[in-house]
């Protein structure tokens, strides 16, 4: 009994390790051009095509080695909208919204995405600082956390934001 628990020990802290080592991948690959969005703003199969596609990435060749895509894809549908664990506030909120026959790439495509940004004036948006809607950061000053809480916004130029 005593080794079957030092198996199951050791098992789990493997595979706790396979998982961090995923999430870092991810996040380092990732974060090399852009954000590393929260994986629980897709569904897995939104992860599924994007990985299964990244010479196409958003008009960038994005591939890596295999064995890196494979690692990262793992992780992001581990960790998908629709994974095993449950979703609490905004992301929540934002994968509801997703219709279960779109497959969306862009989290700037999301119905709730688009709710919550359609009152951005387009001057906020297109200015250097911000660019484009994708760039969370720019604004939502908790983003990387996976914080969007409207009291931590603020808008280059403008300042907080409260609607």
């Amino acid at each position: 009994m005593k080794y079957l628990l030092l198996l199951t020990i050791g098992i789990a802290s493997l595979m706790a390790n396979d998982m961090n080592t995923k999430e870092t991948l991810f996040k380092n690959e990732c974060s090399s051009c852009h954000m590393a969005y929260q994986a629980q703003f897709l569904p897995k199969r939104s992860w599924i095509k994007m990985m299964d596609n990244l010479s196409e990435h958003f008009n960038t060749d994005a591939s890596l080695n295999e064995e890196d895509t494979q690692m990262i894809k793992e992780y992001l549908v581990a960790n998908s909208s629709d994974s095993t664990k449950r979703l609490y506030g905004e992301i929540a909120e934002f994968a509801q919204s997703i219709p279960k026959s779109k497959t969306f790439l862009a989290i700037t495509d999301i119905p709730k995405f688009k709710r919550e940004h359609r009152e951005v004036p387009k001057r906020f948006i297109t200015q250097k600082e911000v660019k484009s809607l994708s760039n969370c950061t720019a604004c939502h000053t908790d983003a990387k956390k996976g914080w969007y809480d409207e009291d931590n916004i603020n808008i280059p130029n403008y300042g907080r934001w409260d609607d």
